[in-house]
């Protein structure tokens, strides 16, 4: 009976120290790697939970919470944020030149037909509607 008493308490010992291992961060392992402490463990059960327990095991040291990398909202996220505030200068930068290109193609046109303005019979004006007193609708009064 004692034997198997023991035969469990090592058992017990070697899948408790093996679980503890597996579970353990790999970053925190002491002396080798998790990889080779799992490889000691296996071939090693009682003398490789022994070693693990004093030498392996990372200290009860009280370590810190891990730094959330992300806000739970995106409107908690100053990155989220200053990336929408982007967007939005972006967009009205971008509509703002939109509108100033507008405008200069509207002025170009207008030039184009000031210039090409005595070639007016060809653009279907009878050679009466300047001279009947109504308004020029392409604002070539000065020229005449």
């Amino acid at each position: 009976m004692l034997r198997v008493i023991g035969v469990v308490v090592v058992l017990v010992v070697f899948v408790y120290a093996l679980v503890d291992v597996i579970r353990t961060d790999r970053h925190q392992t002491r002396g080798i790697s998790k990889t080779a402490w799992i490889i000691v463990m296996i071939v090693l059960p009682v003398l490789g939970a022994v070693l693990w327990f004093i030498f392996g095991r990372p200290y009860n040291k009280p370590t810190a919470a891990p730094a959330r990398r992300h806000p739970t909202a995106p409107d908690d996220d100053p990155e989220f944020l200053r990336n929408l505030e982007n967007r939005r200068r972006n967009q009205a930068e971008e509509d703002r030149l939109k509108k100033l290109k507008a405008d200069l193609e509207a002025k170009e046109r207008k030039l184009r037909d000031k210039s090409s303005g005595g070639a007016g019979e060809a653009k279907g004006f009878g050679s009466g509607d300047a001279a009947a007193g109504g308004p020029d609708a392409h604002d070539t009064d000065e020229l005449k």
